[in-house]
Parts: C-alpha cells; structure tokens; sequence
C-alpha cells in the first residue's frame, strides 16, 4: 500500500473529528445558555454600598404639581429600603414591565413610605423619558437621568430594565436582570420590607 491510498483512508475521520468537537462544545454552551434563572445574574456589588452616582432629575418631569426630584447616593442610606428600576422609554421590555411598576407603587410598602421606589432612567432623551411616564403613569418618588450611561455602568447593568434592592445602610442586597413580572416584584419587594 502506497503513502498516497493511506492518506485517502485516514482522511475521513481527520473531517470528523473537528465535527465532534465542535459538536461538542455546541452542547455544553446550549445547556449553559438554556439552563438556570437568567433574571439572577451574579453581581460583584451584591453586598457592598451602591456606587457613587450623582444623577440630575429628569427635566420638566412633575408630581402632584412639584418637580420630581432626583436621587443619589445620600438617598439610598437614610434608613430606607429603595427599589432602583433602571428604564429607559425606548425599551420595549420597560413597557412590558411598567404596569407591575405602577402595581408596586400601589402597596401599603411604598405608598406609607416603608419601601421607596425610584427610577434612573437610561441613555434617554428627556421628552421621551416623560411622554413615557405621563402616558403609562409615574410609579417613581425620583427619577435621576443617566444620559450618558455612565452610573448604569458603575452599577453593573447589563441592559435595561434592571432593578435593584438597596438596603437601608446603602449597601445593594439584590439584582434582578430583565422585565418584573408580578411574582419577582413580590420577591423584590419582600427582600426590601425584610431589610428594614
């Protein structure tokens, strides 16, 4: 048997096994992209004081006949659990998710101020930020403006929506990645009433 009849034989297994593992690669990342919860992606600041923001109030935004005001830092550490709902009103998922905003906002929680419930709005242009808001309903106490994206950056975020639970002391006790739907909001919310 010459060299060449040999390379001729061996030639269709060296096709497959590139095949096989590529193929078995595909597998592993499939089970690591379908698997699991995607809304508790881990965060490095999960227990430590929320970053340093200093947002500006989304401009012309009222309620009740007063300016909304914005948040920062100090806000999140006077002994008061916060809900922060990163949104944006270019998000489709923010409208999905701003009917359990509105639900939220309308608990004994939040209305008797056990619970706050502020909005950082998200590389956003601020007449769109409110016709957002005057059409679908303000859940927020503050709204802060991050045009640039630059605190959203600070924070983690991966994309909007994002909601976070910061505790009383400042420090954020949990992440939730993508739109509320009523049972997360329930978890959140527990989370926060539990951090008082």
């Amino acid at each position: 048997m010459n060299p060449t009849e040999t390379a001729r034989r061996r030639s269709p297994l060296l096709f497959l096994i590139p095949l096989l593992i590529f193929g078995g690669l595909a597998i592993v990342f499939g089970i690591g992209l379908f698997s699991g919860d995607k809304s508790k992606v881990p965060s490095a600041l999960i227990g430590r004081v929320a970053p340093a923001i200093t947002l500006a109030p989304l401009e012309g935004l009222q309620k009740d006949g007063k300016p909304l005001p914005a948040f920062g830092n100090a806000d999140l550490a006077k002994g008061q659990a916060t809900l922060v709902n990163v949104w944006a009103s270019w998000c489709a998922p923010c409208r999905v998710e701003h009917p359990v905003l509105m639900g939220l906002a309308e608990t004994d929680a939040v209305k008797q101020g056990k619970v706050a419930l502020v909005g950082m709005n998200y590389k956003d242009e601020a007449e769109n930020a409110r016709r957002f808001l005057g059409a679908l309903g303000n859940p927020f106490s503050a709204v802060g403006v991050d045009r640039a994206g630059r605190a959203a950056i600070e924070w983690g975020v991966y994309g909007v929506p994002e909601t976070f639970v910061i505790g009383p002391d400042g420090h954020i006790l949990e992440k939730h990645v993508g739109p509320l739907d009523q049972a997360a909001a329930g978890r959140l919310l527990q989370r926060a009433l539990k951090a008082r």
